[in-house]
Protein backbone atom coordinates (compact mmCIF):
# COMPACT_ATOMS: atom_id res chain seq x y z
CA UNK A 1 0.00 0.00 0.00
CA UNK A 2 0.90 3.53 -0.57
CA UNK A 3 2.33 5.52 2.44
CA UNK A 4 0.79 8.37 2.94
CA UNK A 5 3.91 10.81 2.39
CA UNK A 6 3.46 9.40 -1.40
CA UNK A 7 -0.21 10.38 -1.27
CA UNK A 8 0.25 13.56 -0.23
CA UNK A 9 2.92 13.92 -3.00
CA UNK A 10 1.30 12.49 -6.01
CA UNK A 11 -2.25 15.04 -4.87
CA UNK A 12 0.10 17.97 -4.79
CA UNK A 13 1.85 17.69 -7.94
CA UNK A 14 -1.49 17.21 -9.64
CA UNK A 15 -2.92 20.29 -8.05
CA UNK A 16 -0.03 22.05 -9.26
CA UNK A 17 -0.02 20.46 -12.92
CA UNK A 18 -4.11 21.52 -12.96
CA UNK A 19 -2.61 25.11 -11.95
CA UNK A 20 -0.13 25.08 -14.75
CA UNK A 21 -2.35 23.74 -17.89
CA UNK A 22 -4.75 26.92 -16.79
CA UNK A 23 -1.82 29.31 -16.89
CA UNK A 24 -1.74 28.10 -19.66
CA UNK A 25 -4.83 28.76 -21.36
CA UNK A 26 -5.22 31.79 -20.14
CA UNK A 27 -1.91 33.06 -22.39
CA UNK A 28 -2.72 31.00 -25.25
CA UNK A 29 -6.24 32.90 -24.86
CA UNK A 30 -4.52 36.42 -24.19
CA UNK A 31 -2.06 36.16 -27.17
CA UNK A 32 -5.18 35.45 -29.71
CA UNK A 33 -5.10 38.29 -32.11
CA UNK A 34 -8.48 39.44 -32.87
CA UNK A 35 -10.17 39.00 -35.77
CA UNK A 36 -9.23 41.34 -38.28
CA UNK A 37 -11.55 44.06 -40.37
CA UNK A 38 -12.36 43.13 -43.66
CA UNK A 39 -11.75 45.64 -46.30
CA UNK A 40 -12.45 44.80 -49.90
CA UNK A 41 -10.73 47.92 -51.88
CA UNK A 42 -13.01 48.59 -55.07
CA UNK A 43 -11.91 50.34 -58.21
CA UNK A 44 -15.03 51.97 -59.91
CA UNK A 45 -15.41 53.78 -62.82
CA UNK A 46 -16.45 58.05 -61.93
CA UNK A 47 -19.98 57.29 -63.53
CA UNK A 48 -20.97 54.47 -60.42
CA UNK A 49 -19.52 56.07 -57.76
CA UNK A 50 -22.11 57.31 -56.35
CA UNK A 51 -24.41 54.23 -57.28
CA UNK A 52 -21.70 52.29 -55.56
CA UNK A 53 -21.94 54.59 -52.57
CA UNK A 54 -25.35 53.45 -51.64
CA UNK A 55 -24.60 49.98 -52.83
CA UNK A 56 -21.71 49.42 -50.37
CA UNK A 57 -23.65 51.08 -47.85
CA UNK A 58 -26.13 48.80 -48.17
CA UNK A 59 -23.74 45.99 -48.04
CA UNK A 60 -21.54 46.89 -45.66
CA UNK A 61 -24.21 47.38 -42.81
CA UNK A 62 -25.63 43.73 -43.96
CA UNK A 63 -21.97 42.10 -43.72
CA UNK A 64 -19.80 44.64 -41.73
CA UNK A 65 -17.29 44.01 -44.58
CA UNK A 66 -16.24 47.74 -45.49
CA UNK A 67 -15.52 48.71 -49.11
CA UNK A 68 -12.87 51.56 -49.86
CA UNK A 69 -13.78 52.96 -53.53
CA UNK A 70 -11.30 54.24 -55.61
CA UNK A 71 -12.54 56.09 -58.52
CA UNK A 72 -11.21 57.03 -61.99
CA UNK A 73 -11.82 57.01 -65.73
CA UNK A 74 -11.52 53.46 -66.54
CA UNK A 75 -8.44 53.71 -68.81
CA UNK A 76 -6.70 55.17 -65.70
CA UNK A 77 -7.92 52.67 -63.32
CA UNK A 78 -7.22 49.92 -65.90
CA UNK A 79 -3.48 51.23 -66.04
CA UNK A 80 -3.09 51.07 -62.60
CA UNK A 81 -4.12 47.59 -62.30
CA UNK A 82 -1.55 46.67 -64.55
CA UNK A 83 0.79 48.14 -62.81
CA UNK A 84 0.13 46.21 -59.74
CA UNK A 85 -2.63 48.91 -58.02
CA UNK A 86 -4.14 46.68 -54.43
CA UNK A 87 -7.35 46.35 -55.63
CA UNK A 88 -9.37 43.49 -54.90
CA UNK A 89 -12.61 44.12 -57.65
CA UNK A 90 -12.80 46.06 -60.79
CA UNK A 91 -15.79 47.85 -61.92
CA UNK A 92 -15.05 48.84 -65.49
CA UNK A 93 -17.55 51.37 -67.52
CA UNK A 94 -16.87 49.46 -70.40
CA UNK A 95 -16.17 45.47 -71.36
CA UNK A 96 -12.84 46.03 -73.05
CA UNK A 97 -10.84 46.41 -70.46
CA UNK A 98 -11.96 43.87 -67.80
CA UNK A 99 -11.73 41.38 -70.76
CA UNK A 100 -8.15 42.74 -71.51
CA UNK A 101 -7.32 42.11 -67.95
CA UNK A 102 -8.60 38.63 -67.87
CA UNK A 103 -6.73 37.65 -71.17
CA UNK A 104 -3.27 39.42 -69.69
CA UNK A 105 -3.84 37.13 -66.17
CA UNK A 106 -4.70 39.67 -63.91
CA UNK A 107 -8.07 39.49 -63.41
CA UNK A 108 -10.46 35.82 -63.27
CA UNK A 109 -12.32 35.43 -66.87
CA UNK A 110 -14.89 33.14 -65.08
CA UNK A 111 -16.23 36.07 -62.95
CA UNK A 112 -16.75 38.98 -65.48
CA UNK A 113 -20.37 39.81 -66.02
CA UNK A 114 -22.86 43.24 -66.87
CA UNK A 115 -23.62 44.70 -63.91
CA UNK A 116 -25.15 47.67 -65.65
CA UNK A 117 -25.80 49.01 -68.79
CA UNK A 118 -25.12 52.83 -69.36
CA UNK A 119 -27.21 55.54 -70.71
CA UNK A 120 -26.18 59.03 -71.90
CA UNK A 121 -27.78 61.97 -72.37
CA UNK A 122 -27.61 65.73 -73.29
CA UNK A 123 -27.30 68.32 -70.70
CA UNK A 124 -27.53 72.04 -70.16
CA UNK A 125 -28.15 74.14 -67.08
CA UNK A 126 -29.09 77.09 -69.07
CA UNK A 127 -32.80 77.78 -70.56
CA UNK A 128 -32.31 76.98 -73.90
CA UNK A 129 -35.37 75.80 -75.00
CA UNK A 130 -34.22 72.26 -76.17
CA UNK A 131 -31.14 71.13 -75.68
CA UNK A 132 -31.54 68.71 -79.16
CA UNK A 133 -31.92 71.87 -81.46
CA UNK A 134 -29.11 74.04 -79.49
CA UNK A 135 -26.77 70.85 -80.65
CA UNK A 136 -28.09 70.57 -83.93
CA UNK A 137 -27.98 74.55 -84.58
CA UNK A 138 -24.47 74.90 -82.95
CA UNK A 139 -24.64 77.91 -81.54
CA UNK A 140 -22.67 77.57 -78.24
CA UNK A 141 -19.13 78.14 -77.48
CA UNK A 142 -17.77 75.08 -75.87
CA UNK A 143 -19.31 71.78 -75.43
CA UNK A 144 -18.06 68.89 -72.82
CA UNK A 145 -17.54 64.74 -73.33
CA UNK A 146 -15.44 62.91 -71.70
CA UNK A 147 -12.33 61.87 -73.44
CA UNK A 148 -12.60 58.98 -75.48
CA UNK A 149 -9.18 58.08 -75.43
CA UNK A 150 -9.82 57.32 -71.58
CA UNK A 151 -13.30 57.04 -70.93
CA UNK A 152 -16.23 55.09 -72.56
CA UNK A 153 -18.57 57.15 -71.83
CA UNK A 154 -16.45 59.65 -74.21
CA UNK A 155 -16.40 56.90 -77.04
CA UNK A 156 -20.11 56.85 -76.46
CA UNK A 157 -20.37 60.65 -76.99
CA UNK A 158 -18.47 60.36 -79.78
CA UNK A 159 -20.72 58.22 -81.81
CA UNK A 160 -23.48 59.98 -81.12
CA UNK A 161 -21.56 63.14 -82.70
CA UNK A 162 -20.42 60.97 -85.67
CA UNK A 163 -24.18 59.61 -86.20
CA UNK A 164 -25.71 62.94 -86.12
CA UNK A 165 -22.96 64.39 -88.90
CA UNK A 166 -21.22 66.83 -85.96
CA UNK A 167 -17.78 64.95 -84.61
CA UNK A 168 -15.42 67.05 -87.04
CA UNK A 169 -17.35 70.42 -87.45
CA UNK A 170 -17.46 70.66 -83.84
CA UNK A 171 -14.03 69.62 -83.30
CA UNK A 172 -12.75 73.32 -82.16
CA UNK A 173 -15.71 73.61 -79.64
CA UNK A 174 -15.26 70.27 -77.64
CA UNK A 175 -13.66 69.83 -74.09
CA UNK A 176 -13.07 66.86 -72.99
CA UNK A 177 -13.08 65.27 -69.35
CA UNK A 178 -11.19 63.25 -68.01
CA UNK A 179 -13.99 60.94 -66.66
CA UNK A 180 -17.62 61.44 -66.87
CA UNK A 181 -18.32 63.37 -63.45
CA UNK A 182 -15.39 66.04 -65.09
CA UNK A 183 -17.13 66.36 -67.84
CA UNK A 184 -20.25 67.08 -65.54
CA UNK A 185 -18.39 69.58 -63.96
CA UNK A 186 -17.28 71.69 -66.71
CA UNK A 187 -21.19 71.65 -67.46
CA UNK A 188 -22.72 72.83 -64.33
CA UNK A 189 -19.77 75.23 -63.67
CA UNK A 190 -20.77 77.06 -66.66
CA UNK A 191 -16.99 76.22 -68.65
CA UNK A 192 -19.35 74.62 -71.38
CA UNK A 193 -22.76 75.43 -72.19
CA UNK A 194 -23.62 71.80 -72.71
CA UNK A 195 -22.22 68.54 -72.60
CA UNK A 196 -22.74 64.47 -72.94
CA UNK A 197 -22.70 63.22 -69.37
CA UNK A 198 -24.33 59.73 -67.89
CA UNK A 199 -27.81 60.26 -67.68
CA UNK A 200 -27.39 58.67 -63.86
CA UNK A 201 -25.36 61.75 -63.05
CA UNK A 202 -27.49 64.37 -64.22
CA UNK A 203 -30.29 62.95 -62.80
CA UNK A 204 -29.72 64.48 -59.73
CA UNK A 205 -29.42 67.72 -61.38
CA UNK A 206 -33.17 67.68 -63.38
CA UNK A 207 -35.15 69.60 -61.03
CA UNK A 208 -33.11 72.68 -62.10
CA UNK A 209 -33.55 74.98 -64.94
CA UNK A 210 -32.47 73.86 -68.69
CA UNK A 211 -32.43 71.09 -70.98
CA UNK A 212 -32.20 67.75 -71.04
CA UNK A 213 -32.27 64.93 -73.77
CA UNK A 214 -31.63 61.56 -73.46
CA UNK A 215 -30.04 60.18 -76.32
CA UNK A 216 -31.46 57.00 -78.18
CA UNK A 217 -29.72 54.47 -77.25
CA UNK A 218 -29.85 53.55 -81.71
CA UNK A 219 -27.38 56.17 -81.78
CA UNK A 220 -24.50 54.19 -79.75
CA UNK A 221 -23.06 51.12 -79.09
CA UNK A 222 -24.31 49.55 -75.71
CA UNK A 223 -22.29 50.28 -72.55
CA UNK A 224 -21.70 46.87 -71.50
CA UNK A 225 -20.12 47.92 -67.77
CA UNK A 226 -18.25 44.87 -66.74
CA UNK A 227 -17.38 43.72 -62.86
CA UNK A 228 -14.50 41.54 -62.93
CA UNK A 229 -12.29 39.65 -59.67
CA UNK A 230 -8.66 40.86 -59.76
CA UNK A 231 -6.16 37.88 -59.12
CA UNK A 232 -3.88 40.18 -56.61
CA UNK A 233 -6.69 40.43 -54.49
CA UNK A 234 -5.79 39.16 -50.53
CA UNK A 235 -10.31 38.85 -50.25
CA UNK A 236 -10.98 35.95 -52.71
CA UNK A 237 -13.87 34.69 -50.69
CA UNK A 238 -14.84 38.33 -49.67
CA UNK A 239 -14.80 39.97 -53.03
CA UNK A 240 -16.66 36.93 -54.56
CA UNK A 241 -19.88 37.32 -52.33
CA UNK A 242 -19.73 41.03 -53.11
CA UNK A 243 -19.89 40.34 -56.79
CA UNK A 244 -22.74 37.80 -56.11
CA UNK A 245 -24.34 40.71 -54.17
CA UNK A 246 -24.18 43.00 -57.11
CA UNK A 247 -26.18 40.14 -58.93
CA UNK A 248 -29.00 39.97 -56.19
CA UNK A 249 -32.50 41.85 -56.12
CA UNK A 250 -31.76 44.30 -53.56
CA UNK A 251 -28.68 45.47 -55.81
CA UNK A 252 -30.02 45.70 -59.52
CA UNK A 253 -33.67 47.61 -58.13
CA UNK A 254 -30.95 49.94 -56.59
CA UNK A 255 -29.01 50.46 -60.08
CA UNK A 256 -32.47 50.14 -62.22
CA UNK A 257 -33.05 54.06 -59.67
CA UNK A 258 -30.24 55.54 -60.45
CA UNK A 259 -30.90 55.31 -64.20
CA UNK A 260 -28.98 52.05 -65.30
CA UNK A 261 -30.38 49.66 -67.19
CA UNK A 262 -29.94 45.69 -66.34
CA UNK A 263 -29.69 42.92 -68.18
Amino acid sequence: MPTLSKIIFVTISFISLLGLCGQATAIDEGDRAPPKTIELRVAVASNFLPTLRDLAALYQAETGIEIKLISASTGKLYAQIIHGAPFDIFLSADSRRPVLLSDSGHAMASSRFIYALGKIALWSPRNMGSCHDELMDGSFRRMAIANPKTAPYGVAAQQVLEQLGLWQKLQSKLVRGENVAQTLHYVDSGNAELGIVTLSLVRRLQERTGCLWEIPQTLYQPIEQQAVLLKGSHNIVAAKHFLTFLKSHRATTLIRSHGYGVE
